[in-house]
């Protein structure tokens, strides 16, 4: 068998495994899915498949391979507990569940991130990352090939409000951003055994952004966009590339690939405003070129309009879409930024959204998903409720235990289900809530 077809096979069965499979945060890898695939329309007693309860609570998207469904969670008052747990996609059978101490016990609050981290999976495991620093490689029947906590070994972390930046994948790394007011680092670990491949260190900071890896030339690059810079670095050896500092409030958007060398920034003005200034010249769209032999960034164009909040820009063929914190949605061209509308919907949202070829599902945090059509006019297509309202069990007291009155009047945002992410593969949608998953479908053709 020649070296070339044996590439070949191979690259074939990826592409196989990657049309049916989310493989992790916000679909990086996942195959194209259409709109005649997934359900437009839905309510808690139409077009759910399945449902799932989940032990504790979690932030993570699940992630899905091979006819699997995989999602973390924490419990425990000191969030003592960590869980991954695996579904059979097609009938939401729990497979497998593995529990495990963290290695940093922590205050559980309503203000700190709660296995916010999305797993990312490949042919032979499914790899984790907790905010207490534990990552766990699990193969597909729920053993652990191996695990180590980066608490232990470079320091406890010091965020109050936690770590939320999910790890991304090569072909034999898993790549950890751990922006922090303490020890602060990208890290590549072998997927192997777990081992270093290589550390950068990086300046301290509070952030919850995630890595992205972009695709440039030939090869890619991992970006980081994270409070007060955005850098590229070379996936193999962890070396930075380039850095971009004239930018603010990019503390949770993850770069968005858009492109051979392009992607989208997003900023947030921040809890109380504190970053508006800064991130008014921060949502943009960006390009590495190369320049008298180096590497650099450049911005294409900005919008002072638009700005994210805890969730990341999108863009679907010719558009780029911003959604802020109140809900209102905006269109731009994406090769000039020229503003092709604004338009609210009906609820923010705490997940990205994600798109099909035509359309754009925007998880709104309460409940309600919104579905438009792509393209430079807003056509909203359905405002689906994923569950009912006068059933939901609000918490009484979802501030209890906060320690001043400022925290325990806000927690009431708690209170009630909250959609944190999503992922598609053809057939099957699902959505996650704190402690639920639930899959959607179409009908079954007759």
């Amino acid at each position: 068998m020649s070296t070339s077809w044996l590439l070949l096979l191979v690259w074939s069965l990826a592409a196989e495994t990657n049309a049916s499979s989310w493989p992790g945060f916000l679909g990086a890898g996942a195959g194209p899915v259409t709109s005649e695939e997934l359900p437009l329309e839905w309510s808690p007693e139409k077009n759910v498949a399945w449902k799932a309860d989940l032990p504790g609570h979690g932030q993570s998207s699940p992630v899905i391979f091979a006819g699997r469904v995989y999602v973390t969670s924490i419990e425990g008052p000191m969030k003592e507990k960590c869980h991954v747990l695996a579904f059979d996609l097609a009938n939401g059978k729990e497979l497998w569940k593995h529990t495990f101490a963290s290695s940093d016990p922590v205050k559980n609050s309503v203000y700190v991130s709660r296995a916010a981290p999305t797993p990312v999976a490949d042919e032979q495991s499914v790899y984790c990352f907790f905010e207490s620093g534990d990552v766990v490689a699990l193969a597909h029947d729920g053993k652990v090939r191996w695990s180590r906590s980066l608490a232990n070994d470079y320091g406890k972390f010091k965020n109050k409000f936690g770590l939320a930046a999910s790890p991304v994948q090569t072909a034999d790394a898993i790549v950890i951003l751990a922006d922090d007011e303490g020890p602060s680092y990208l890290i590549s670990l072998s997927k192997s055994d777990g081992k270093n491949l290589w550390k950068t260190e990086r300046k301290s900071r509070v952030s919850w952004s995630s890595p992205a890896l972009v695709p440039f030339d030939s090869n890619r690059q991992v970006v980081c966009s994270s409070a007060g810079s955005v850098d590229g670095y070379d996936p193999a050896t962890g070396k930075q590339l380039w850095s971009f500092t004239d930018v603010g409030g990019n503390t949770a958007a993850t770069p968005m690939p858009v492109g051979n060398g392009r992607f989208l920034v997003g900023a947030s003005m921040g809890r109380e405003g504190e970053n508006a200034e800064n991130a008014k010249k921060s949502n943009f769209a960006m390009a590495i070129e190369t320049a008298a032999g180096q590497l650099a960034p450049k911005v294409l164009w900005r919008t002072e309009e638009a700005m994210t909040s805890f969730s990341s820009p999108v863009v679907v063929g010719e558009y780029a879409y911003w959604l802020n914190r109140t809900g209102v949605l905006f269109c731009f061209d994406m090769k000039t930024g020229e503003k092709k509308y604004s338009q609210r919907l009906k609820q923010g949202c705490w997940a990205t959204p994600f798109a099909t070829n035509d359309r754009i599902y925007f998880p709104g945090k309460d409940g309600v998903t919104s579905v438009i059509a792509t393209g430079p006019e807003f056509k909203l297509l359905a405002e689906n409720m994923l569950w009912d309202p006068e059933k939901i069990k609000k918490d009484p007291n979802p501030g209890a235990g906060e320690e001043t009155e400022e925290r325990k009047k806000a927690a009431a945002n708690f209170a009630t289900p909250i959609q944190y992410g999503a992922a598609a593969v053809p057939g099957s949608l699902l959505i996650r809530t704190g402690e639920q998953l639930v899959c959607l479908r179409k009908p079954a053709t007759p």
